[in-house]
């Protein structure tokens, strides 16, 4: 927030017992004329954030002093919604079918709270201060005579009409592109322009479209940037590396998945006589994308690389992404290097960091390091043994680092996640478990070490920074885990931090109940986010943490590059501290929800592939177990695949079930009998609904109840989608983007602790 900002939201916040006119404004803070102009700006910008509210008297104040609430609407399939506020600024606001007011999801809005009903806040949009959506994905369909695009999804409830002139001849049912020309009013529809027709429903290259234009993820970069990328080097002149440290005489390789294409980080390793001296290089991603350029901004609006699949939307064009700024084999390559060492313990001792230039002697992969480590390939240990040597001192390295973050209270959730394996043609041709071996677990320590090592160097000036923050749980959450595991006869004390969740994961390692337990405990936890303030990393047990080894597919490691550089070089002087200081919190918000727009975006592709895979199995039984429990029926994950599927509570033919939400099950009505997180099921395809992502299950040797009308039943808390698990990061935050193994198949991004 920038100073006068700062300085108008204290002003209502501590000293003003009521909304104040622009005149009133101007004499508080003492505005003289010719800065008013200015200042007026400053207000425009605070309105259009949510900061401060317009009375229709035409005085400014702030939405909590009169009972409104400033956010961004989250709406449901079943046609109502929630406001959500801002961190720290109260609960969600719920807000009936009637009273959205033509606001869509993902528009910021003002709501009105207007009543309180069992601590549960409810009321109405009043105003919507920025629409979130200027194009909508869909199916075209003919009704009545007039053309209309359905959303594609399903939180957007409202249909857009198409004139017959703007419809660009598109048949009913085919899949469009088309831009908002009129929002929806209370009481009426949008309209809309078609812009493109994407293709038939069917075609399951249209679907991924679907979904990139869903998520406002470009498939192409603007013809201005790949202009100025044009005469982007090949390779790294003499006179770039000038002035740099020059490691290129030190044996450095990286590690990665098969697939991968960019690599972006490197390492190399001394014996030292009572220790360690690990370096970790990091491409120079900052000495080719300079701020100010269109290849910044556009950077900036992606903020993130998307993996899918059978694809890679990119942050950075592929001439940079996978030439230039690419630690490929054999070339010169300008680096960031994190230098650490480290005792016979694997305790710091000390940290460098510094500009570099760096070869790689070997681009090896994850699966290569896992055989020379374990020596089951003679002759593949033969053909690298000038870095076997390196790589054991790597994994005893990594095991220290492990073994300290582990005894600090660093929790580490491993769930078995899906691998998705693309034939050459592009289908899926199977859903295996990923693999996760120790060159991950080496990796993974290492790029943890090297972003601590960072963020602690700036923790310790109070210089402006962006870190990677991840608040404690909680205490609500935290106390329905405790009951939930007590239900189990496990015992979980609230207040221990960290290590009190270790410590339960510990207890029930191997034991049946480890995979529910791993399930609802990461389900109790926070989203990890950027943040230019400093409040440490409950998941990791670290007080610094920020995102330095992935600046290639990660804006806020680019960001964060650009500060290191201003820091070792001697120029983040006073100016440059004012100029990001005003800046970081807002390249945190954005950066923050574009990553959970990526990642949303990433679960639905892989949701498509499933029910692609699983299209031609309706009628096949399975095994499984129940990996979610909701008011409206029981999600199933099947063993032999890492396929989910929803088991309605109407296809649960002989009780009516009673959902328990803290015990995570449904109960009989009548038989008492229970479904409970975790437990085994066998279940029957029943069907695929490629368009909605949606495979549903019955139990095997049951026979279904009438389906009540509506899509989740009709109370409120019925209607509520199954929590999504918050995707976690000792291993996706360590800094590595997805491996893969052969045949296109990609893994995604690992969990750990929450991100």
């Amino acid at each position: 927030m920038q100073d006068d900002r700062l300085k108008i939201y204290e002003l209502m916040k501590e000293k003003t017992g009521r909304p104040l006119s622009i005149e009133e404004l101007h004499a508080a803070l003492g505005v003289h004329e010719e800065d008013k102009e200015g200042f007026s700006a400053q207000i425009r910008e605070m309105l259009g954030d949510g900061l401060i509210i317009k009375t229709r008297s035409g005085r400014y104040g702030l939405a909590s002093k009169m009972h409104l609430v400033v956010g961004e609407l989250s709406c449901h399939p079943d046609g109502f919604g929630f406001v959500c506020p801002r961190e720290g600024e109260g609960d969600d606001v719920f807000v009936n079918s009637r009273r959205l007011s033509g606001a869509m999801h993902g528009d910021t809005v003002v709501a009105r709270v207007e009543s309180e009903r069992r601590g549960k806040r409810e009321g109405g949009v009043i105003r919507i201060l920025k629409r979130a959506h200027k194009t909508i994905v869909g199916r075209f369909a003919l009704e009545k005579g007039f053309g209309v695009v359905i959303p594609s999804s399903e939180r957007l409830l409202d249909r857009f009409v198409i004139p017959p002139e703007d419809s660009k001849d598109a048949r009913h049912g085919m899949i469009v592109s088309a831009q908002i020309v009129k929002w929806p009013e209370k009481n009426s529809l949008g309209i809309g322009r078609i812009t493109d027709v994407i293709g038939a429903p069917d075609d399951a290259d249209v679907e991924a479209e679907v979904i990139l234009r869903k998520y406002g993820l470009p498939s192409r970069f603007p013809a201005d940037v790949m202009e100025e990328i044009r005469d982007c080097p090949a390779s790294v002149a003499e006179a770039e590396a000038s002035g740099r440290v020059d490691l290129r005489g030190k044996t450095t390789f990286t590690i990665d998945g098969e697939t991968a294409k960019d690599f972006d980080d490197a390492v190399s390793i001394d014996a030292l006589p009572n220790g360690y001296r690990l370096r970790v290089s990091i491409a120079d991603v900052s000495h080719y994308v300079s701020e100010g350029t269109k290849l910044d901004a556009e950077a900036y609006a992606r903020s993130t690389s998307v993996y899918f699949p059978d694809r890679c939307v990119p942050m950075l064009p592929e001439a940079l992404s996978n030439g230039i700024c690419s630690l490929n084999p054999r070339e010169d390559r300008l680096t960031l290097t994190a230098e650490m060492e480290f005792d016979d313990a694997g305790r710091p001792t000390g940290k460098r960091l510094y500009e570099s230039v760096i070869r790689s002697c070997e681009r090896l992969t994850y699966t290569k390091v896992k055989s020379l480590l374990s020596g089951e390939d003679p002759e593949l240990s033969e053909r690298h043994k000038d870095i076997l040597s390196d790589l054991r001192l790597m994994e005893a390295l990594a095991a220290l680092l492990c073994a300290r973050r582990q005894e600090a209270g660093s929790i580490d959730f491993d769930l078995p996640e899906p691998q998705i394996i693309i034939d050459i043609e592009g289908k899926v041709e199977d859903i295996v478990r990923s693999e996760r071996n120790v060159a991950h677990r080496l990796i993974e320590e290492f790029m943890l070490a090297a972003n601590r090592a960072v963020a602690e160097e700036f923790s310790g000036t109070k210089l402006p920074f962006l870190y990677r923050v991840h608040d404690e749980p909680d205490a609500e959450s935290v106390e329905e885990f405790a009951e939930f595991a007590a239900g189990l006869d496990l015992t979980f004390k609230p207040g221990g931090g960290p290590k009190a969740f270790q410590r339960m994961l510990a207890s029930v390692a191997g034991a049946p109940e480890e995979r529910l337990i791993n399930h609802v405990l990461l389900r109790s936890m926070r989203q990890a986010v950027y943040s230019d303030v400093n409040i440490g990393h409950f998941g990791l047990a670290f007080d610094d943490y920020a995102h330095f080894t992935s600046p290639i597919r990660r804006y806020p490691d680019l960001v964060v590059h650009r500060l290191v550089r201003l820091l070792i070089n001697g120029r983040y002087g006073r100016q440059e501290q004012d100029r990001h200081a005003a800046q970081l919190a807002s390249v945190a918000s954005h950066t923050s929800g574009r990553e959970r727009k990526a990642m949303e975006a990433e679960r639905e592709v892989v949701d498509l592939k499933k029910a692609q895979f699983m299209r031609d199995k309706t009628g096949e039984v399975f095994e499984g177990f129940i990996s979610g429990v909701t008011s409206f029926g029981l999600f199933v994950e099947l063993k032999d695949y890492f396929v989910e599927g929803l088991i309605h509570i109407s296809a649960l033919g002989d009780d009516y079930y009673i959902y328990d939400e803290k015990r995570h099950c449904l109960v009989g009505e009548h038989t008492k009998k229970r479904f409970r997180l975790g437990d085994a099921a066998t279940v029957r395809i029943a069907k695929v609904d490629i368009e909605r992502r949606r495979i549903d299950l019955e139990l095997e040797g049951t026979a279904p109840r009438q389906r009540p009308a509506g899509k989740g039943g009709g109370r409120r808390d019925r209607g509520k989608a199954r929590p999504q698990p918050k995707k976690t990061e000792v291993k996706a935050d360590a800094g590595k983007k997805p491996g893969g193994k052969a045949r296109r198949g990609r893994r995604r991004k690992r969990s750990g602790t929450p991100k």
